[in-house]
């Protein structure tokens, strides 16, 4: 595997979540069912990795740019029956996976 630094790593989330701010068109929901993650994840696991110098609210207010529930009123649209059941099938595949 290829090494990298910590620098690096940390540029590239940050590129991450800067193109997940601009891509709100991009629903959680199919973010889950195509990749297994989402933007509640990845705000997760920063608050995981802070060591506890985030909350998981603040972690996701970091990824989002702005608190979980004003991204959700301004941007979430409502889920599909389609789009649920590829999520079910990701989340199930991570579970297998142990992720």
């Amino acid at each position: 595997m290829a090494e990298y630094s910590d620098a690096a790593a940390a540029a590239a989330f940050r590129r991450l979540v800067h193109h997940m701010q601009q891509r709100s068109d991009a629903q959680n929901v199919d973010l889950m069912g195509l990749a297994g993650f989402c933007r509640n994840c990845l705000g997760d696991w920063l608050a995981e990795a802070s060591g506890g110098a985030l909350t998981k609210d603040q972690g996701r207010e970091a990824v989002y740019g702005m608190p979980y529930s004003d991204w959700k009123a301004a941007h979430q649209q409502p889920a599909t029956p389609e789009q649920l059941a590829r999520m079910e099938s990701s989340v199930a595949r991570n579970r297998e996976l142990g992720l």
